[in-house]
């Protein structure tokens, strides 16, 4: 049977390809410990390898490829290649069929998918690629891609713990008042009404009598994410710097203040891509 020992996470921009990439690598260095004395991550920008020089860009393939082999004859050391934005090869291939590349693309590219396929006869080596443009992706590479796993944007869950854990660093960092600390999502589920309530209602709701205000807060943070859908955790980072920058005009304002201004930066984000033409209309 044959394994290629390549992976390829393909999905709209944002949404943790690459940083999936290393921290698999970086979970491999130590799952395997115990085989490899030393574990390497290299990074290849798969658009950087072209040169601008006639036959320049094959040599930088070779000579890249070349300290890589020597890493690779040392039997005590696993190394993970990761090629990002690996659809720029396609394009470059593509370009050099119809007369807008020099043929000197067209042979990196070549050059490249063959020194791939002499990877495999070590047992030491992973190869993991990104790519956001599904349609470019070069059909040599795909066949050769053994796991070609989508990562979409995230869920609700994802996107309250990702929301939480930012309101989390602006509380440490005394950017926000002092308050509970919000309810983790596996014990706030069981809390969350059946549908959902609308943030503007439990904003509305006057606080309880409890001594803590973790549940009210952290499903008025749940009702923000549900209001995030197709966001990237890029964006979704994003969205409290916009709301502390544009929305709120005070210093060290309370979790309710920040909460709403950041209702306001959600809605305000997903205006300014319907503008732009990339993402949902604003609910």
């Amino acid at each position: 049977m044959a394994c290629n020992r390549v992976v390829l996470l393909h999905g709209p921009p944002g949404t943790g390809k690459t940083t999936l990439c290393k921290g698999l690598a970086q979970k491999l260095a130590i799952r395997l410990a115990y085989k490899y004395a030393e574990s390497h991550l290299i990074e290849v920008n798969a658009h950087s390898i072209f040169s601008k020089w006639f036959s320049e860009s094959g040599k930088m393939v070779m000579g890249m490829f070349s300290r890589i082999h020597e890493m690779l004859e040392d039997g005590d050391a696993f190394v993970c290649v990761l090629i990002d934005e690996v659809e720029s090869l396609t394009a470059a291939r593509q370009a050099a069929i119809s007369g807008n590349e020099p043929s000197d693309a067209m042979r990196v590219v070549n050059a490249l998918l063959t020194q791939l396929d002499q990877l495999r006869r070590f047992p030491n080596v992973l190869v993991v690629a990104t790519s956001n443009l599904t349609g470019a992706i070069d059909a040599a590479f795909i066949d050769r891609a053994d796991i070609k796993q989508y990562v979409g944007p995230p869920g609700v869950s994802a996107r309250y713990e990702i929301l939480a854990s930012c309101v989390a660093e602006l509380r440490r960092a005394k950017v926000i008042d002092a308050f509970d600390p919000l309810l983790a999502f596996r014990e706030l589920q069981p809390l969350l009404p059946q549908p959902p309530a609308d943030f503007a209602l439990l904003s509305s709701l006057p606080p309880s009598d409890s001594a803590s205000q973790a549940p009210r807060h952290s499903m008025m943070l749940h009702a923000l994410a549900a209001q995030c859908e197709g966001l990237s955790g890029r964006a979704l980072r994003k969205l409290p710097f916009l709301a502390h920058a544009l929305f709120l005009h005070t210093e060290a304002p309370t979790l309710d203040h920040f909460l709403g201004a950041l209702c306001q930066a959600i809605q305000h984000e997903q205006l300014s891509r319907a503008q732009l033409g990339h993402g949902v209309q604003p609910t």
